[in-house]
């Protein structure tokens, strides 16, 4: 069975590459977007990139997201994590599994502690755009687990 995932990529991650690339690299939006496909391609999972600088539009695409057929969730909630209280609150009410990435540690750009990484089965940050690759095999691997666990039952 093909996996269906969702990714979402939050506040100015549509200028990776372009800012800050002394903290976030020099990879762009773009750029990562293919890598990722092509890797998800490779190993047989279908990936939908979805990025916005809106909170209220991630929430949207989050919702519809439960009735589309897909079995996880990823984001980079970027600027939503410092103040995503409502970001939270639908992360937390929809059945999908939701791993957050960041490409930095939050030390090294200031920033404060997630309110979205509440909702987290799992978090990584700090590696850069592998953070991406990480937490789609953790998001895979927590998704087998699941079926393992419900074909047992």
């Amino acid at each position: 069975m093909k996996r269906k995932l969702l990714l979402i990529q939050g506040a100015n991650m549509c200028y990776l590459g372009k800012r800050q690339p002394e903290i976030y690299g020099t990879t762009t939006a773009q750029e990562l977007d293919a890598a990722l496909q092509a890797h998800c391609r490779d190993i047989g999972v279908e990936l939908e990139i979805f990025y916005t600088n809106h909170e209220g539009e991630a929430i949207d695409r989050i919702y519809r997201a439960t009735g589309e057929g897909f079995d996880g969730l990823m984001m980079n909630p970027a600027g939503f994590q410092y103040c995503g209280f409502a970001l939270r609150d639908c992360l937390m009410a929809v059945p999908l599994p939701y791993v957050e990435v960041h490409i930095t540690k939050a030390s090294i750009t200031g920033g404060l502690n997630t309110v979205t990484a509440a909702a987290a089965k799992g978090y990584v940050c700090g590696f850069g755009i592998d953070s991406y690759f990480a937490g789609l095999d953790g998001m895979l691997r927590l998704l087998d687990r699941v079926n393992v666990a419900t074909a047992a039952s």
